[in-house]
C-alpha cells in the first residue's frame, strides 16, 4: 500500500484535471500489465494525435492530479505509474506530455526513475530545484 505523498503547493488542479488524472492512473494501472513495449507503442501512437503542447503551469497541476490520484489508489502508484497516468490525462484534455524513463547514477545507487516533460523541462518534479540540475539521464522519451 502506498502512502499519501505530500503535494506540492500551488495552483489546485480543475476539477476536470483531476477527473483525467483518475481515469488516466487507472488506464496506466492497466495497461502496465502489459509489456512495456506495448504500451511505449500506444503512447506513440498518441503522439501522433494533433495535440498541442501545455503550458508549464498547466502540465504540473496535470501531474499533480495524477498524483494526486495515486495517493488513494491501495495499491502501487510510483512514478512509472503516475508518468504514464499524467501523459494519458494531458491526452484526454488535448494535450502532450513526453513520457520519460531514466536513471541516475550519482551519487549511488543507482536509481531509475519515469517523468513528464514538455519542451520547457521536466514537469511535477521537485528534483529540478536541485542545485547541481536534473540528476537523471534520460534512457527512452516519447
Amino acid at each position: 500500500m502506498t502512502l499519501p505523498v505530500a503535494l506540492p503547493a500551488g495552483p489546485r488542479p480543475s476539477l476536470i484535471q483531476r477527473l483525467s488524472g483518475t481515469l488516466g492512473l487507472a488506464a496506466a494501472i492497466l495497461l502496465l500489465r502489459l509489456p512495456l513495449r506495448r504500451v511505449t507503442a500506444l503512447v506513440r501512437l498518441l503522439h501522433c494525435l494533433p495535440l498541442r503542447e501545455p503550458a508549464p503551469a498547466r502540465a504540473e497541476r496535470i501531474v499533480q492530479a495524477a498524483r494526486s490520484a495515486g495517493a488513494w489508489w491501495p495499491g502501487r502508484a510510483a512514478c512509472l505509474e503516475t508518468s504514464l497516468a499524467a501523459t494519458l490525462a494531458a491526452a484526454a484534455q488535448g494535450h502532450r506530455l513526453s513520457w520519460c524513463l531514466g536513471v541516475r547514477f550519482l551519487p549511488p545507487p543507482r536509481i531509475h526513475h519515469a517523468w513528464v516533460e514538455t519542451t520547457a523541462g521536466p514537469a511535477g518534479e521537485p528534483e529540478t530545484a536541485l542545485p547541481h540540475g536534473w540528476p537523471y539521464k534520460t534512457a527512452l522519451r516519447i
